[in-house]
């Protein structure tokens, strides 16, 4: 039994290793705001991903092109000898979830100041090929 365990480790590791994903922490927008530029990319071909990315005019896709661009870069790094032309990337998942509170401070009339909370999320963008066993 002991081993049987250690085998499927040994292969969660693996997979592990050869998934394409890149993960963006404490990124000071609202996951609400990154969320509405996340659901445009998820399940889209990359060159077009990037594309929905470069043109948009949220400023959630700056970090959200910057992220896809590490993403691809990971999985060029897994995969030296496969063509990304030939592979057929695609955003295969992509989620936001909220990371902690930013509290700052802003200046008001006769010397007083307004608590401002800003919110902040984590994002993890993962890369799946339609043509090579990923």
């Amino acid at each position: 039994m002991g081993v049987r365990k250690k085998n499927m480790a040994d292969q969660l590791k693996a997979d592990r290793k050869q998934r394409a994903f890149a993960k963006l922490t404490n990124c000071p927008t609202s996951p609400r705001k990154m969320r509405l530029v996340a659901d445009q990319i998820r399940g889209v071909e990359v060159e077009k991903a990037l594309q929905i990315l470069k043109f948009s005019p949220k400023e959630a896709s700056i970090n959200l092109e910057k992220l896809l661009l590490s993403a691809i870069a990971n999985w060029q790094a897994k995969n030296e000898d496969a063509s990304i032309e030939d592979a057929g990337l695609f955003v295969k998942s992509i989620y936001v979830d909220s990371a902690g509170m930013l509290k700052r401070l802003r200046p008001a009339p006769q010397g007083r100041a307004h608590r401002i909370r800003k919110r902040s999320n984590h994002v993890t963008l993962e890369l799946g090929s339609k043509n090579l066993s990923n």
